[in-house]
């Protein structure tokens, strides 16, 4: 056994009580060698000084408690947080004309807390909250970097209009503004420029007159004269280079490391950089002859680059920290306006952030172990584009309180070869055993086996441990959460029954391979309960008077009632109007339940088929199946089963209704009309019956008159005859 595995083992000592850990036990997997450790190795881990029959004195402090150790005997240091420097965000208005008692920038503060003290332990996270405010009227220094080369030659005026009107808009927004004005072109080498000396001095064609080309050159440093601004910018000319990228990169870094010559102010700092090409990147440098990496350094001489042949390269608020210790680790989560939360990676920052406005942020710092061997340690957190900072002093703690108390060296406890700190031996090196007792150079001799045999077997430590000084030293598992002990290492927390691949059905905790169930539960894995509310039926009656319960699950004995309470009857009748509207609402979204359908109709599985041939037949399945027919408020017929497998209830639905066909129109017009038609006619014919029959009938009684009639004869005496005889005189009646 390793010397370091075998004074661990003495310094634990001997338990025989198996008490269950949480899974990922990091305390007890640490095999922490005093309480420093211990306490490094997480931020649950307590270390016992009582002198009480422990497996390990470092462990969850719940588990330390449980299994005896007092609350003040338990090492279980917490990490604290002082505030030092706590100054208000400022709040102030712009004000116009002149201000008699404006105060100077490093007087306006838009960042608070500023300086702050963390005392961290190891895995336990300390937090605290961080306000940021952007001031109104806060000084703003803002410079503008423009694009001088050949291709901006179209957008000149518009450029040089847009400076302008930048200056005029931020005196709009502070009263205390300085602006600067530079430009730049390219790297003045070959091939980025033409090397003659007729393109040095004009290095456009034909009658263009431009000015010579040129990296990088401050023309104006940081001022408040807007007007000496506007005439600069006004008499600006283009250049002329060869490639399509432009030293824009050259330019920003001088901007940013020549403080003195741009003359930055600590406040507020912008640069606006306007450009129609990309840049030079790393590396392009190489076709110039330039090798060297940008130094980071100013390189100006009378406001010119001089450099550039030799190297190459809000509205939002963001946070960033300065480099953190190894070890220590920081988390952002923001609180942004219109209560917008954002963490993880976008919790360093809120974005749409306008003048006035105060942000929020939750900071999180965590240590693991000991880092920088306890020293304290400096971080600091600032805006970028802003000057303000947070310092935060960081200090670890690495060791317990009892450690710098009551320690005894060379005590007579640890047999004079060891430390009694913390209620426990910290034994020199060469030592081991509980008590320090032993050397570790000593070899296992029979008389100390003998000790370590149970019952005389001949098993050492039940082939579960070695013998060290006479006394048992329990394997280690690779699981940290399994450990043998006893006396001879013959019992485990791991071997015993199992329910639901859960030991001792996670109701209960594992003793010497024997479950131990908590109160309430039963059986060899404790997977028996002895709660018998789970078996009461709405009637108050266990599983419905029709039924036993077993563990806590009621086992029906009448065949036609089903459920966890034995309440459940599929054939009975009613069931299928029971759950009607139910199945209607759910299948076909109809019906009374339509509106409340997914609160009341989800205690069912649904399952559609497409004809009633696909419906599970009574013999299909081990438990009784109900068919049932009902029809909705269309006179739509719908078809489905409703069964209850064990606990689960399951409906089968034909996806479509059975609704009755409507009335062919035409026929039935048609007929009417024939009808109508037919009947007309026949009255008509009845009609003309009748007639010629009573126009007979009264032709046969004239006729029958006729003969009957008598008539006398005589001439009428107002008669004349239309017949008039003359004779003529003259006739002689001769021919």
């Amino acid at each position: 056994m390793d010397l370091k595995v075998i004074l661990i083992s003495l310094l634990l000592g001997v338990f025989c009580y198996c008490n269950p850990q949480k899974e990922g036990n990091e305390c007890i997997s640490a095999n922490a060698k005093h309480c420093g450790e211990c306490i490094q190795a997480g931020a649950k881990c307590g270390w016992c000084e009582q002198e009480v029959p422990l497996s390990t004195r470092c462990d969850e402090v719940e588990s330390l408690k449980d299994r005896g150790c007092n609350d003040s005997q338990i090492q279980n240091p917490t990490g604290k947080k002082w505030i030092i420097t706590n100054k208000r965000v400022t709040n102030r208005k712009k004000v116009t004309g002149v201000e008699t008692n404006k105060p100077k920038p490093e007087e306006i503060t838009q960042i608070q807390p500023q300086k702050l003290r963390l005392n961290l332990r190891s895995g336990q996270p300390q937090s605290f909250d961080l306000k940021f405010k952007r001031a109104e009227d806060y000084p703003i220094d803002l410079y503008y970097l423009m694009d001088l080369s050949y291709s901006m030659k179209d957008d000149l005026e518009n450029v040089k209009n847009l400076g302008t009107s930048l200056m005029l808009e931020m005196k709009k927004i502070t009263s205390d503004f300085h602006i600067g004005f530079g430009s730049f072109v390219e790297k003045t080498v070959m091939p980025y420029i033409s090397t003659t000396p007729s393109k040095l001095l004009n290095p456009c064609t034909g009658d263009q007159n431009c000015t010579s080309p040129f990296s990088y050159k401050n023309v104006l440093s940081l001022t408040s004269d807007g007007n000496m601004f506007n005439s600069l910018v006004g008499k600006q000319q283009i250049s002329g280079n060869l490639d399509s990228p432009e030293g824009g990169f050259d330019a920003i870094m001088q901007v940013a490391v020549c403080g003195k010559e741009i003359g930055w102010r600590n406040v507020t700092r912008l640069l606006v950089f306007s450009t129609d090409a990309g840049f030079h990147f790393a590396g392009d440098g190489k076709l110039g002859g330039i090798v060297l990496p940008n130094d980071g350094k100013c390189h100006l001489e009378d406001n010119v680059y001089t450099m550039s042949h030799y190297y190459s390269l809000s509205s939002e608020v963001i946070l960033d920290n300065s480099k953190l210790p190894e070890g220590v680790e920081i988390e952002y989560k923001s609180q942004c306006k219109n209560g917008v939360v954002n963490d993880k990676d976008d919790g360093r920052k809120c974005s749409n952030i306008s003048i006035g406005d105060e942000v929020n942020f939750n900071i999180t710092v965590t240590s693991k172990g000991c880092p920088n061997e306890g020293k304290s340690e400096t971080i600091k957190i600032k805006p970028l584009g802003f000057t303000e900072e947070v310092e935060i002093i960081l200090n670890f703690i690495c060791d317990c309180q009892c450690q710098n108390n009551d320690v005894v060296k060379k005590s007579e406890k640890c047999s004079l070869n060891g430390t009694f700190e913390c209620g426990a031996c910290r034994c020199f090196e060469g030592r081991v055993g509980r008590n320090c007792e032993c050397s570790s150079n000593d070899m296992a001799t029979d008389d100390m086996d003998q000790t370590c045999r149970k019952d005389n077997s001949t098993d050492i430590c039940s082939n579960n441990g070695e013998c060290v000084c006479g006394t048992c030293e329990c394997k280690k598992r690779p699981n940290p959460e399994e450990r043998y002990s006893g006396q001879f290492c013959e019992c485990d927390n791991f071997n015993c029954d199992r329910s639901e691949n859960k030991l001792c059905g996670g109701n209960g905790r594992c003793v010497c391979r024997e479950c131990i169930c908590d109160p309430m539960w039963s059986g060899r894995a404790c997977d028996c309960s002895l709660d018998n509310s789970t078996c009461l039926a709405t009637n108050k009656q266990i599983c419905n008077g029709r039924g036993r319960c077993e563990c806590g699950v009621c086992k029906c004995t009448d065949p036609k009632f089903q459920g966890p309470t034995c309440e459940t009857c599929p054939t009975c009748p009613g069931v299928c109007a029971e759950h009607k509207l139910c199945v209607q609402c759910r299948a076909f979204g109809t019906g009374e339940k339509m509106k409340t359908c997914k609160e009341e109709c989800s205690y069912f599985n649904l399952i559609t088929v497409k004809d009633r041939n696909k419906l599970p037949q009574p013999n299909d399945y081990p438990y009784p199946v109900m068919h049932c027919k009902e029809r909705d408020a269309n006179d739509c017929w719908f078809y489905y089963t409703y069964a209850v497998n064990d606990t689960e209830r399951e409906v089968h639905v034909v996806d479509k209704l059975d609704c009755p066909s409507g009335p062919d129109i035409i026929p039935i017009v048609a007929g009417v009309v024939a009808g109508i038609v037919l009947i007309g006619l026949a009255l008509l014919l009845i009609w003309k019956l009748l007639m010629i029959i009573h126009d007979r009938r009264e032709f046969a009684k004239f006729e029958k008159e006729k003969m009957n009639a008598k008539w006398d004869t005589g001439e009428n005496p107002i008669y004349k005859s239309a017949v008039t005889t003359v004779v003529n005189p003259k006739y002689e009646g001769k021919c």
